[in-house]
């Protein structure tokens, strides 16, 4: 009888958003819930994360985390409270993948809620380059690197214990540059921030 081969298990890939930020130049007005094509701004982003491949999706909230439980419908995701949002992203992070270690996930794909011109198309493409628990990826732009990021979970560890102030894991990265593959998406998505009264502008 002719050996049949398994099927290659395809890694499982969580979306990690942060989503915590204040708008501190935006008047104090949380990011999450700024409105989107007439609903808050983190519904927007778990879609993304959902339609470009992702799951579980993890949420790490902040500023007004009541609020954002109680305005925003965010059906099968994981809300994870951030405590220490005004210290900067690097305590986001460090929350969202402390909370997706106790599960299953091959890797995590790192997203921010304010960057709504990135969309599904770039999200699968970053996804796609998943191979093992040690990948590492990153969504560039005319050659230079943003989001989204995908950390392998062998990564997240020595991620979580770098991660502090608004650095992220941008430190983390530059050490591990040789191992960091840059998946282009330019063509696919614009990866500006809402961070100004001026980028409000970008929102539908």
């Amino acid at each position: 009888m002719a050996h049949v081969a398994e099927p290659r298990m395809e890694p499982v890939v969580a979306g990690l958003l942060l989503a915590a930020g204040g708008g501190r130049r935006l008047g104090g007005r949380p990011k999450a819930l700024l409105t989107h094509r007439g609903r808050p701004l983190v519904e927007h982003a778990v879609r993304v994360l959902r339609e470009g491949g992702c799951g579980p999706v993890h949420v790490v909230l902040g500023a007004a985390a009541d609020r954002v439980r109680k305005e925003a419908d965010l059906p099968g995701c994981v809300l994870v409270d951030n405590p220490d949002w005004e210290e900067g992203m690097g305590s986001s992070l460090r929350a969202g993948l402390q909370s997706l270690s106790a599960t299953a996930a091959d890797a995590a794909l790192v997203s921010l809620v304010d960057q709504p011109g990135i969309g599904a198309e770039a999200v699968a493409r970053v996804r796609a380059a998943c191979r093992s628990r040690q990948s590492l990826a990153a969504a560039a732009y005319g050659g230079e690197r943003g989001h989204p990021v995908l950390f392998g979970a062998g990564h997240w560890q020595e991620i979580t214990a770098g991660a502090v102030g608004d650095r992220g894991a941008r430190a983390y990265l530059k050490d591990h540059e040789s191992s960091l593959a840059l998946i282009e998406c330019g063509d696919v998505a614009e990866a500006y921030d809402i961070d100004t009264a001026e980028d409000l502008a970008h929102l539908e």
